[in-house]
């Protein structure tokens, strides 16, 4: 089995001097990077004193399972000679928060609309985002529902 790492650098930019002397006297603000790449300003969602102007893990982790099945699903496209011309998700995800702060997300929805060539078969287009759900090493990852509700534009549809 092959194995592969990643590693990344977190550094927690919201001392307002006092560090974490109270619960209001600090902010969430921290900044994520990793060797060569751009850094991402993150915080903590705004509903736990959070930057909304910054991602927070929450929508970290949704975006993750987001991109990962679009990765794999332009793969099998390409290897199942489906010509992608276009590709947008509108994924959200719901995080219960427990009596006692902790929480879980419990559904992640990806909604995505695919543009494909008007020659290529619908119906297999269709088919790949079920592939790609498997595939995807994000979604196998998590312990919660992610679902697909997948639409498909442009192709050929089968006729009867």
């Amino acid at each position: 089995m092959k194995q592969h790492s990643y590693e990344i650098q977190i550094e927690w930019t919201g001392n307002s001097g006092d560090g974490t002397k109270t619960y209001k006297s600090y902010r969430r603000d921290h900044t994520i990077t990793s060797a060569g790449k751009p850094e991402i300003l993150a915080s903590s969602d705004p509903s736990f004193r959070g930057d909304r102007a910054r991602y927070n893990p929450e929508e970290l982790l949704v975006a993750s399972l987001s991109s990962c099945h679009m990765l794999w699903y332009l793969h099998l496209c390409s290897v199942n000679h489906i010509a992608v011309l276009g590709y947008q998700d509108s994924a959200s995800g719901t995080m219960a928060e427990n009596d006692d702060g902790s929480g879980q997300f419990v559904r992640v929805l990806l909604k995505p609309v695919v543009k494909i060539s008007p020659g290529d078969d619908r119906a297999k287009a269709l088919a790949l985002h079920q592939d790609a759900h498997h595939l995807c090493f994000i979604s196998r990852s998590v312990n919660f529902p992610v679902d697909i509700a997948p639409e498909i534009l442009g192709g050929a549809v089968p006729t009867a």
